[in-house]
């Protein structure tokens, strides 16, 4: 058994050492390589081959090497030269090579690859090649997938990712950032070809996206403050060569174009190639992807080889992993890759390259089954997994979405040519990553001059900086800056506006035109959210709420009417009532005329009287109803049902409208009233008299212009149209118009702003409910990375009560807050308090009715006396006066209360 197993073992050992003796014990490669590369691909090259060597696991007995000096083994060639290349590559063929790796130049690899092609000698890239991708299967379905597309040569493979991959992972990880709006900043016309899916994004609603060139000269920055002029934020940078990446973003930085604000995105698939040092701290978001995995231990330890070889070789390039190029990556690769292929093929068939000259018509017949060989071939290089679809092209490979902090490049994601982004966190990455790009940074706020949001602050002493300033943005803004760890520089506006758009020139001025500008990083006052500036920009959650309403003079108090107590019953309340008595008082009359039971006797003494009496005379009848219209009640009172019946409706109406009189009388004596023309925006535009404006410039303005409302449309043409102008310049100026223009002037602003005002000014008041609802935000630039840290902090100042604190601050407690409270308070505590002008009238009909009264008595008097003394007395006049003299002194005799009849008086003078 033991002699039969060595048998065994003997002849494998014997088929495969034959197997690998099929291959030839030196292969030679030709390697093609561009006078304007980078001289390490070639170093990469060269030290390729001495690692297939020294690595015994594949082709143990044959070593990949280059062609004796002379023959054109590597060879640098200028770009684009056709006929060196056709020279040096017919030098190769001459000799016998397996395959030719490059060159980079794009003429002269398709030179090389159509010489390949007729020789069948495989050729493998490692560049980028734009001619794999046409514009019609950009536009085919991507159900066919991006893998599918044909290569130019059956006999060519390419390293380097397919151009529509890698467009495709743009696309995506623009959509991972949700940029809806950016522009695509770019070097060379086959820069496109790359971002084909990405400017297809506009097709799609929602991605706005501006395409610019970068110019032929070395100096970018008037493109790049155009750009800024115009808010161009987001920005995917695309460039053929690395070094041009950087002058680009060393001159932004110089035009302030690396930001917070802004946000690049690098296409290079070399962004570990490039130093960031000095754009860490600058706050600009740059993202990219990256092919290479420089801290792979592959990686750190094929680089370390390459040093110990030039060490060796008296040569110092100092390459390391983080300058490890791409295309170096893939030239590395593809040795490999041939290597493995070759030693795969030498187990199964004779492998022997052959050396034929370009002039005739022969090919190497091996050379097809070779470029299969490489195409089903699967290794593990510095690129990652390299392998390969049937059309030559790079499958199912990674590639590492980076971000730029401020320890470095950190992948934030991975993209797979076939299933696509995978994001670890998407940016921003909540409240930290904000809280640390915005630690310690100053930034610049815009604001503006407005009563009590922000004010210059009152001292005897010069102020500077943020010191001369004080109010409630300002501790908004302290107290948020404490929370984020950040500095703030105040800056007043320039053109002293809030911020509106010229619908005309598409232009923006004051604040937000700063903020767009670049001047600003935030702009915060009594500036509120709408359309227009939220489209413009971006803004946080509001930290106040408010609606446009009607600031207006103070109505002046009414003098009390002397006979204000009349004033609870109307005129026509009143004339029913006199009615009413008069008409119950002649029914009480006729009813008791009628009835039997109202004739009394006379004389009680007497069974059977002469006569009957009725009490109820005309003037009875009115003194009972008058006597209990005051409730005061008659010595008369009704015994008949049908009189009874009537003074009972009588006493019930009585009742009721005595019990309302008084109620209201309580109201109309103790409450001061007030006259006021107007009470809404809709008594202001049914008038013409009393002028109504508002700042020329603002949400407030653009609120009626743009209104579509009948109303506000009306009174917009009406402040438009209405000479000497109602506009004003500042809030300011329309306060202290309303206030001299003695109620012929209503002026349209903010209700807290009134608030604010009607605190301090006791002649102003607030008209009306609001005619809208908006709030005030803090805003910045459109796209600002720290806009939900911000609004975060205003969400705790409101949950924590801050906002409502501060608001108490600035508009009860500072700069003369509360001023007119204690009026409010006197009249609720005097309320029950009646001067003379309130009830003075009643002292009139008081005085008036005893005056009338005691004519009354005395015309009474002389009518009396005089009609008895001509009874009595037989004489002329002088006895009449003499007799009527003699009464009066009886009458005005006040030590007795008692006074003889005619009668006895004549008695005792006879």
């Amino acid at each position: 058994m033991f002699k039969h197993f060595i048998s065994i073992v003997l002849a494998t050992t014997w088929i495969l050492v034959v197997r690998v003796d099929a291959l030839p014990d030196v292969i030679y490669v030709g390697g093609l390589f561009d006078t304007t590369s980078d001289s390490a691909l070639e170093m990469t090259f060269r030290y390729s081959m001495q690692m297939v060597k020294a690595n015994r696991q594949i082709l143990t007995r044959s070593r990949l090497s280059r062609v004796p000096p002379g023959t054109g083994n590597v060879e640098f060639l200028p770009p684009n030269d056709s006929f060196l290349v056709s020279k040096k590559v017919c030098q190769m063929i001459r000799f016998g090579v397996a395959a030719i790796i490059g060159p980079q130049s794009e003429v002269s690899a398709d030179h090389v690859q159509s010489m390949c092609q007729t020789m069948k000698i495989p050729h493998i890239q490692t560049h980028w090649d734009p001619k794999r991708t046409t514009a019609m299967d950009l536009l085919k379905n991507e159900d066919q997938g991006y893998n599918g597309r044909k290569n130019n040569s059956p006999m060519s493979v390419n390293l380097y990712p397919h151009p529509a991959a890698v467009s495709r992972a743009y696309a995506d990880v623009i959509k991972g950032w949700k940029w809806k709006t950016f522009t695509v900043l770019y070097e060379e016309e086959d820069g496109l070809i790359r971002l084909q899916d990405l400017l297809q994004l506009s097709i799609n609603s929602g991605y706005k996206i501006t395409v610019r060139q970068l110019p032929d000269s070395d100096d970018y920055r008037p493109l790049l403050k155009e750009m800024k002029k115009m808010g161009e934020r987001n920005i995917v940078l695309d460039c053929s060569q690395l070094s041009r990446v950087s002058e680009v973003l060393q001159q932004a930085q110089q035009v302030g174009m690396t930001t917070l604000a802004q946000s690049y995105f690098i296409t290079s698939l070399d962004m570990h190639i490039l130093d960031y040092e000095e754009y860490k701290q600058g706050g600009a978001n740059i993202t990219g992807l990256r092919m290479i995995n420089p801290y792979r231990r592959e990686t750190i330890d094929t680089v370390g080889k390459w040093n110990i070889w030039e060490m060796s070789a008296g040569k110092n390039l100092n390459v390391t992993e983080k300058t490890l190029t791409l295309e170096a990556a893939l030239v590395h690769d593809a040795v490999q890759l041939l290597a493995k292929a070759l030693h795969d093929m030498g187990t199964n068939q004779d492998v022997t390259p052959r050396s034929f000259s370009c002039d005739g018509v022969d090919s190497w017949a091996q050379g097809n089954n070779l470029v299969n060989f490489i195409k089903t071939t699967e290794i593990e290089g510095l690129s990652g997994t390299i392998k390969f679809d049937s059309e030559g092209s790079r499958s199912n490979f990674n590639l590492s979405i980076v971000e730029l902090q401020t320890d470095g490049l950190t992948v934030v994601g991975t993209w797979n040519s076939i299933e696509g982004a995978d994001f670890i966190r998407l940016r921003p990455d909540g409240q930290s990553l904000i809280q640390e790009s915005l630690f310690n940074k100053t930034l610049i706020v815009s604001t503006i001059l407005s009563n009590p949001y922000f004010m210059m602050k009152e001292s005897d002493q010069i102020l500077k900086g943020n010191d001369q300033f004080e109010g409630f943005v300002f501790d908004i803004i302290d107290e948020i800056s404490k929370m984020l760890g950040f500095h703030y520089k105040f800056k007043l506006v320039d053109d002293s506006n809030w911020g509106s758009l010229n619908k005309m020139t598409g232009e923006w001025n004051g604040m937000i035109r700063e903020l767009l500008d670049g001047k600003a990083d935030l702009a915060i006052a009594d500036l509120s959210i709408n359309y227009d500036r939220e489209s413009a920009v971006d803004f946080t959650m509001p930290f106040l709420n408010t609606g446009i309403s009607i600031l207006y003079k103070k109505p002046q108090k009414k003098p009390p009417n002397l006979f204000s107590f009349l004033s609870p019953l109307s005129v026509e309340v009143w004339i029913y009532m006199c009615t009413a008595y008069l008409a119950v008082s002649l029914s009480i009359y006729a009813m008791s005329r009628i009835t039997p039971y109202e004739w009394n006797n006379p004389h009680p003494c007497r069974q059977q009287p002469d006569m009957l009496e009725n009490n109820f005379t005309i003037l009875n009848a009115m003194w009972f109803t008058i006597g209990s219209l005051m409730q005061q009640g008659s010595d008369v009172m009704p015994k008949a049902t049908s009189t009874r019946m009537v003074a009972g409706l009588w006493w019930f109406f009585t009742l009721i409208m005595i019990s309302s009189y008084t109620a209201n009388l309580a109201a109309f004596l103790t409450v001061e009233r007030m006259d006021s023309p107007i009470s809404s925006a809709e008594d202001l535009a049914k008038q013409t008299k009393i002028k109504y404006g508002l700042v020329g410039s603002g949400s407030t303005l653009d609120f009626f212009r743009y209104s579509t409302l009948p109303t506000q449309q009306r009174m917009w043409t009406f402040m438009e149209t209405t000479r000497p102008s109602v506009f004003v310049k500042n809030t300011k100026e329309g306060v202290e118009r309303v206030q001299r223009s003695n109620g012929q002037y209503a002026f349209f602003m903010e209700s807290t702003s009134i608030e604010f005002f009607t605190e301090r000014r006791c002649d102003l008041i607030q008209i009306g409910v609001p005619m809208d609802s908006k709030g005030y935000g803090i805003a910045m630039r459109p796209g600002s990375p720290f806009r939900a840290a911000l609004s975060q902090a205003v969400l705790k100042m409101q949950e924590t009560n801050r906002l409502l604190i501060l608001k108490k601050k600035w508009w009860a407690e500072m700069r003369g807050g509360g001023a007119c409270k204690d009026d409010g308070t006197k009249s609720a505590a005097s309320a029950a308090e009646l001067g003379l002008a309130n009830v003075g009238g009643i002292f009139v009909v008081l005085i008036l009715g005893s005056s009338v009264a005691f004519l009354i008595a005395t015309g009474e008097f002389v009518w009396k006396s005089r009609k008895l003394a001509l009874e009595e007395v037989d004489g002329g006049e002088g006895s009449v006066w003499k007799s009527m003299m003699s009464e009066l002194k009886m009458t005005l005799d006040c030590s007795s209360d008692t006074k003889p009849t005619r009668s006895q008086r004549s008695l005792t003078n006879s």
